[in-house]
């Protein structure tokens, strides 16, 4: 599998992200935000947390205006995979290529410590490698994470099966619990939670690997 990481200024998880596509066995770019063009040959385009133009004007609303996501937006609807996480989430809303929005936290506070998921659906190439129901830990880190759709989006995201993970115990407010959604063809995926953030032992958890073992092999085989 070949990776593309893009880099905006601001972005914080870009090389966290980068490595751990590497330790699934992905060969990784990291892209600019300048650039106008992925390289060519890319499975899955990974846009990293961070704070992309400073969060500035509306979190990920300046990042998706950049040259490089134009390009990304092609890749997603050729087909292609695109994951983003955090701030990379809030890019994605901001381009269309998944519903809601990323609103304040409902405590009006940063917040930054692991929590417990659920998985909704082990249907996708990145969750394929849990089972429906299985808890995990995965660490956060985020001011604007409370996900909000209007009632329809959400009934159609959770009949459509593309709720990716729920809040064992919402720490921010988002509607229905939601953690993390798939877009309709479900090889775009969105969570505010960092997988990347506990893909090594050597930093407190290991229950992230799953995720990208689990879409390293499915594109392996595509």
């Amino acid at each position: 599998m070949r990776a593309a990481v893009v880099v905006f200024p601001g972005s914080n998880c870009d090389r966290d992200l980068a490595v751990a596509f590497e330790a699934a066995g992905c060969q990784v770019d990291m892209v600019w935000h300048k650039d106008s063009e992925l390289p060519q040959g890319i499975d899955i385009v990974g846009v990293p947390g961070g704070f992309s133009y400073g969060d500035y004007l509306r979190c990920g609303a300046i990042a998706a205006q950049s040259p490089i996501v134009k390009s990304v937006k092609a890749h997603a609807e050729r087909g292609g995979y695109v994951m983003g996480i955090c701030n990379g989430f809030q890019v994605l809303t901001e381009t269309g290529l998944l519903p809601g929005a990323l609103l304040r936290n409902a405590g009006l506070k940063y917040i930054c410590k692991t929590v417990g998921l659920r998985v909704e659906t082990a249907q996708s190439a990145y969750t394929e490698g849990y089972a429906v129901g299985d808890v995990i830990d995965i660490p956060i880190a985020h001011h604007d994470g409370n996900y909000f759709a209007d009632a329809d989006t959400i009934a159609r995201l959770q009949g459509e099966d593309r709720v990716a993970f729920t809040y064992m115990d919402n720490p921010n407010g988002a509607q229905a619990d939601i953690a993390g959604i798939l877009s309709q063809n479900r090889r775009v995926l969105g969570m505010m939670p960092h997988p990347e953030r506990a893909a090594d032992a050597g930093h407190g958890g290991t229950d992230g690997q799953a995720l990208f073992r689990a879409l390293a092999g499915a594109l392996s085989t595509a």
